[in-house]
């Protein structure tokens, strides 16, 4: 019996100690689209006050390995890029939406959008991943 998204996903952020730590939650566990959200913490910000970088691509890459793996195959990112378009700040509440953009036996075509509680692009991401054979269970 295979798995279904919520059951990967779920499984999936009980061993993941990162977006544990970032507070996400999830949205929603649509096959290969998921939404996930977060609140941006005192301890996030660098030297600047806003949020570091590493912060939204993480959450970000977060929403793509939920994505991807919700197929029910086990499936690692091989490219990723974000472009950061506006600033994060402390108690800023992040939300991004994924969507698949292409998916093949071996590759998988995601882009995510991060949105901030006023519903403003603060950045976009772009992951490309590797599907093994091996599925969830």
């Amino acid at each position: 019996m295979s798995l279904s998204p919520k059951e990967i996903i779920d499984k999936m952020m009980a061993a993941d100690k990162m977006s544990q730590w970032l507070g996400i939650s999830i949205l929603s566990y649509d096959p290969g689209n998921v939404s996930i959200k977060m609140t941006v913490r005192d301890e996030m910000v660098n030297g600047f006050d806003v949020a570091h970088g590493g912060i939204t691509y993480s959450l970000a890459d977060s929403a793509l390995a939920f994505s991807a793996n919700s197929h029910g195959i086990r499936s690692m990112s091989i490219e990723t890029s974000i472009s950061h378009q506006k600033m994060v700040k402390v108690g800023d509440v992040l939300t991004v939406t994924s969507k698949e953009l292409s998916l093949s036996r071996k590759i998988g075509v995601y882009e995510m959008s991060v949105m901030n509680q006023n519903d403003e692009l603060v950045a976009h991401f772009k992951g490309t991943v590797y599907r093994s054979s091996k599925e969830w269970d």
